[in-house]
């Protein structure tokens, strides 16, 4: 799962690998597995109708990226600018915030969209 999703995120902008309706052996297994990567990934459960139902993530993200990652999935469509802007306090530039924001992008955790001159991110799915 790991090897495509890090292929698909390279070569395939537009594909987003999630790992739907896993068993809870296999979702252990997999958590167990990407945590001891320092990785992460999103899960899901699909109903009748292929809905997204309990999005979730498994493994961990450091601190920084954890931070970020929750102030996407806050705010919605973000950018670099706005974040350095919003979050003055912390004194991150928004290179450091465009770095942070690519980082989740290659994981698969946000969707990374051109805007111009720069990239907007939003989280790819909603958590339960």
């Amino acid at each position: 799962m790991i090897g495509f999703r890090d292929y698909a995120r390279q070569s395939l902008r537009n594909v987003y690998p999630v790992a739907a309706n896993l068993q809870p052996v296999v979702s252990e297994e997999l958590d167990f597995f990407v945590r001891a990567r320092g990785d992460v990934l999103w899960s899901c459960e699909l109903d009748a109708d292929d809905i997204v139902t309990s999005a979730r993530l498994i493994g961990e993200l450091d601190p920084a990226q954890r931070s970020t990652f929750d102030m996407a999935r806050e705010l919605g469509t973000i950018t670099a600018p706005e974040l350095a802007a919003r979050f003055t306090d912390q004194r991150i530039g928004p290179t450091a915030w465009n770095n942070r924001l690519s980082a989740l992008a290659s994981k698969g955790l946000l969707v990374e969209r051109k805007q111009g001159k720069s990239k907007s991110f939003s989280p790819l799915l909603e958590i339960a």
